[in-house]
């Protein structure tokens, strides 16, 4: 069986129908042909950070973007720190 997938606009409208409508989570749930988990997971989603709910796949939150390119720094940081100890330790060598 294969996992089906929902997009942004569907998860927000089926938040909107819990939230703005007054619909219980559970006939929401029925009536959408979704998991009572999942809607309630979306719900808390929505609730958490409104904007960048569901981001979809293949696109990442801002703060996901800055710990990766601040991990990249790091590992560039990381190389030139050993290639500096490598330099350092050849000239004290021939000193």
């Amino acid at each position: 069986m294969q996992r089906r997938k929902f997009g942004r606009e569907f998860k927000t409208e089926a938040v909107r129908l819990v939230r703005e409508r007054g619909v219980s989570v559970a006939q929401a749930a029925r009536d959408l042909d979704v998991h009572e988990t999942m809607l309630h997971r979306w719900v808390k989603q929505a609730a958490a950070d409104p904007q960048h709910a569901f981001p979809g796949q293949g696109q990442m939150k801002p703060e996901q973007i800055e710990i990766d390119r601040l991990r990249k720094e790091v590992a560039r940081l990381k190389a030139e720190r050993d290639i500096l100890k490598k330099a350092a330790a050849y000239f004290a060598r021939d000193a």
